[in-house]
């Protein structure tokens, strides 16, 4: 017998619609499917059993984070395929700056009305971000709102658990003066600062369809542009070179995370002139007179994470990445102070 309340869907929860959902959703999900998925989606609980051979001591790590108002520039193109993957990334991203390799994600939708093709494209992107992370997408939750969100309205958050022996769990404690510091490319504005953003480019006004010269593509695409996963990448560089310290680049910009990252008295000198900065940038600083000072301290401005190795191994960091298609790119060095960031 089939599920159905009248009397919930008359205060507006569509039982069916979710139901729907989870069928368009399937296919989706079924393509993150690693070894260790035990079930499919649908139960009460996603089951994972991970491999630890080789482990002595391992250590769940775990991430959470959504999207934050990207989103808005969704709706308004009405492109819900691709915040599902900044979703993933702004977990998964900041677990692998301890080492840590993402094992599973679940994600949490709240929607004013469950349309059974939106919740699907936003799962699809969910499931491409896990495919880019290497981890299975095991379970997830989409809640009707009505009442308390518009109709067209929703939010997307997740988490991801993720593994890492403790013996190689990434220790600032051996970072030394005369470190090197590499940047790894952003793909653009990734998923900070839009608050700022929106108010900017007057986003309920703008057009985002139209092409800006400055760009290369339209406002809304270059705004869209997901948020690059940098899982792998790392992955490999932990067996090719002496990694001291990882900072994943998000809200609060280089003053707020890189210093994470660097132990008391030393400081990460960065040279504001090798930072490779997307066009993105100078438009948004240009056009809302944003402060240089405030521009680094809101956005990556192009460095969506960061790596601290050894000066021994700095050449092999930087060939190693590249082989695996980050340009990345030396900023600056580890120095002695109190400041832990200066940029210069």
């Amino acid at each position: 017998m089939e599920s159905h309340s009248a009397s919930y869907a008359a205060a507006g929860v569509n039982i069916e619609a979710g139901y729907e959902g989870v069928k368009l959703m399937k296919k989706h999900v079924e393509r993150t499917f690693i070894p260790g998925v035990v079930s499919d989606i649908g139960g009460f609980g996603g089951l994972f059993a991970p491999d630890l051979t080789g482990m002595k001591e391992p250590v769940l790590v775990s991430g959470t984070d959504g999207v934050g108002t990207k989103q808005r520039i969704a709706r308004l193109m009405d492109r819900h395929d691709t915040v599902g993957i900044d979703c993933v990334a702004m977990c998964v991203n900041d677990v692998i700056c301890c080492g840590a390799r993402p094992l599973f994600f679940l994600d949490y939708i709240a929607i004013g009305r469950n349309e059974p093709e939106k919740v699907a494209a936003l799962v699809s992107g969910v499931a491409e971000g896990c495919v880019r992370a290497g981890c299975a997408l095991i379970g997830g939750e989409t809640a009707e709102h009505p009442g308390t969100m518009q109709p067209e309205d929703y939010d997307l958050a997740g988490f991801t658990v993720g593994v890492v022996d403790k013996c190689r769990i990434i220790d600032n404690g051996r970072m030394r003066p005369g470190d090197v510091i590499i940047a790894l490319p952003s793909s653009g504005i990734h998923s900070n600062g839009y608050s700022l953003v929106r108010k900017v480019f007057d986003i309920e006004h703008a057009d985002l369809g139209k092409t800006v010269a400055e760009l290369g593509t339209t406002l809304g695409e270059a705004l869209l542009t997901p948020t690059k996963i940098y899982v792998k990448s790392v992955l490999v560089l932990l067996e090719a070179a002496d990694v001291r310290g990882v900072s994943h680049i998000t809200g609060g910009g280089f003053y707020e995370n890189i210093p994470r990252s660097i132990p008391d008295g030393l400081c990460a000198v960065i040279e504001k002139a090798a930072v490779r900065t997307p066009a993105i940038f100078p438009l948004l600083q240009r056009i809302g007179d944003i402060p240089e000072r405030d521009m680094f301290n809101t956005f990556n401005m192009g460095v969506g994470m960061s790596v601290i190795v050894s000066p021994e191994t700095a050449d092999a960091a930087l060939r190693t990445l590249r082989d695996h298609g980050e340009d990345a790119y030396v900023i600056g060095s580890v120095e002695p102070g109190e400041e832990k960031v200066k940029l210069c």
